[in-house]
């Protein structure tokens, strides 16, 4: 499959996306006055909620963490928070901060997980967008070199933030995850308190907390239980639970 592709300046990617930050990312962000959303997602050593082909990729931007009586694997995601247009935007649609953009506005609209194919009509460019400039993929393979280092880039960031990520969490009293596939735990911070705990965690990472698994319906809980794992009977504040279940 041959795909092209050239911004047309609509502002769609900029408007209601919370867009994924690297830890140093995150720590700019938070100091220049934007908000922060923590997501939360794991799955369990036994592979409940997480597709074998998925695994390797899933475990290397995970931290092991002990829930109930097993093991759970934890990614947390540190995202920008747009409700809206982003607060960089500008009345023209242009990014007030271009030069120094987040990894995940470079890369746009590659995909960083290596197991979601990109497809253009899953994106908010319109249609014309993919009908001109130059060829980004040819016969499945990505062509711009760059856009490639900054994609690796980005999943290295992953893998490597992410023990201080939790330790972020651990400070910030953050010890809920949903299952892989069933949902994100989803946290605003205070973004003082935030900025702190990165402050903190940096210097001196601390070993992981137990956490406990925030899930959809008592037939997930229930596989939860039987292997080991913890199920939370309690929330923190500036929390919420996004399903990705079915109805």
């Amino acid at each position: 499959m041959n795909t092209q592709f050239s911004c047309v300046g609509c502002g769609k990617c900029c408007t209601d996306h919370h867009v994924p930050l690297t830890l140093d990312e995150a720590r700019m962000w938070a100091a220049d006055g934007g908000n922060v959303i923590v997501l939360v997602e794991g799955f369990l050593g036994n592979g409940l909620g997480l597709p074998l082909q998925q695994r390797e990729h899933a475990e290397r931007r995970s931290v092991v963490v002990p829930s109930g009586t097993t093991q759970a694997f934890v990614a947390i995601t540190f995202a920008a928070y747009n409700a809206g247009p982003c607060r960089n935007l500008d009345a023209d649609n242009r990014c007030r901060i271009y030069e120094r953009r987040p990894l995940v506005c470079r890369i746009y609209p590659m995909e960083i997980n290596p197991h979601i194919p990109l497809n253009p009509a899953a994106k908010d460019c319109p249609p014309h967008a993919w009908e001109q400039g130059p060829a980004l993929i040819v016969g499945g393979e990505l062509m711009d070199l760059e856009l490639a280092e900054l994609i690796r880039r980005s999943r290295q960031a992953d893998r490597d933030d992410v023990q201080t990520k939790e330790a972020v969490c651990a400070l910030l009293g953050i010890r809920t995850t949903a299952l892989k596939g069933d949902g994100f735990t989803a946290y605003l911070p205070d973004m003082g308190a935030f900025a702190q705990a990165i402050e903190l965690a940096v210097e001196q990472p601390a070993e992981a907390h137990e956490w406990a698994f925030h899930v959809s319906g008592m037939d997930i809980a229930e596989q939860l239980l039987d292997a080991g794992a913890q199920i939370a009977t309690e929330v923190p504040a500036n929390y919420a639970f996004i399903s990705l279940r079915a109805a």
